[in-house]
């Protein structure tokens, strides 16, 4: 028999595998040919996860989208209108510690093929810190309720941070190290399956990458929603070292 406290962190494990990913829920579709910086990472022409442009030819990503036949799309908040031109190649390169099961260092970078017209979103410096109750938001290309079908058109919904100790609490203790929480406890806004990989935006700057959440619940979450703090990792942005390979 499992130990109570290793049966729960095998139950809350299994819960994360099963939640990447982050369909915006009660949010609404962005203006055309704004938020410039969002990117839908793809396998085989499909989307599956969201990404975000930090330099003209760099995209951050989740390290759990890493898959066999990336490319990403750039230019459009309408998946219904990607031109030749919107699509590029990619090396990817995934953080060397990431934990598949914990999510632990959930952040990979994606080199493009040829340099983006796109506007590349700002990050933040390593001094800043997020205090609770801040105001951000999250985009995505994903479904708008639980189990529900993705959608076209680019949405986005906002969100508060969320205090580290009440987060520990409500997630049993076990959140990996270099997280953000901010959204899905005590409000019906937030993400959920489809679109892991996208920005968590607060003041103009992208803190976090969208990494997982409670079991895919979405429409009435009651654990916050977990994201991967962008500023505990910006020596290895600027020098990715990991699993680096070109699709």
């Amino acid at each position: 028999m499992f130990p109570l406290h290793t049966l729960l962190f095998i139950v809350l494990a299994c819960s994360m595998q099963k939640a990447l990913g982050g369909e915006i829920i009660n949010g609404k579709e962005v203006l055309p040919n704004s938020m410039q910086y969002m990117v839908s990472v793809q396998n085989n022409r499909n989307h599956i996860c969201g990404g975000f442009l930090i330099r003209k030819d760099i995209v951050l990503t989740a390290a759990h989208c890493d898959n066999k036949d990336l490319t990403v799309v750039l230019g459009t908040n309408d998946l219904r209108k990607v031109k030749k031109t919107m699509r590029y190649n990619v090396e990817k390169c995934k953080h060397a510690d990431f934990d598949n099961i914990s999510l632990a260092n959930d952040i990979m970078t994606l080199k493009l093929s040829r340099p983006s017209e796109m506007e590349p979103i700002q990050l933040p410096d390593d001094k800043m810190d997020l205090k609770k109750n801040t105001q951000c938001h999250v985009a995505g290309w994903g479904s708008i309720k639980t189990k529900g079908p993705n959608v076209d058109k680019l949405r986005k919904v906002k969100v508060d941070t969320i205090d580290w100790t009440t987060c520990q609490l409500k997630w049993g203790g076990i959140l990996p190290a270099k997280t953000i929480c901010a959204g899905g406890y005590r409000t019906e806004k937030g993400f959920c399956q489809g679109d892991s990989g996208g920005p968590l935006v607060c003041n103009k700057m992208a803190f976090g990458i969208v990494s997982f959440n409670n079991n895919g619940t979405c429409d009435l979450p009651d654990i916050p929603n977990i994201y991967t703090d962008i500023t505990k990792f910006l020596p290895w942005i600027n020098n990715p070292k990991g699993k680096c390979t070109i699709n």
